[in-house]
């Protein structure tokens, strides 16, 4: 029982998943800020032709 916890705590597979993901976090949150008006007109003319293929059906 001892060893399998010794083991648990030196396993560092999750410290590595969980510095992969705030890396990924960072990287999205610098993206979206950097990129807001480009991403704020692609959506809006996204859901116009939605909008506009919903109403011709």
């Amino acid at each position: 029982m001892n060893a399998s916890i010794r083991k648990f705590l030196k396993e560092e597979d999750g410290v590595t998943a969980l510095e992969y993901g705030l890396l990924a976090a960072i990287v999205a949150g610098i993206l979206v800020a950097t990129a807001k008006p480009a991403i704020t007109s692609f959506f809006t003319e996204l859901f116009k032709t939605l909008e506009a293929v919903v109403k011709t059906a």
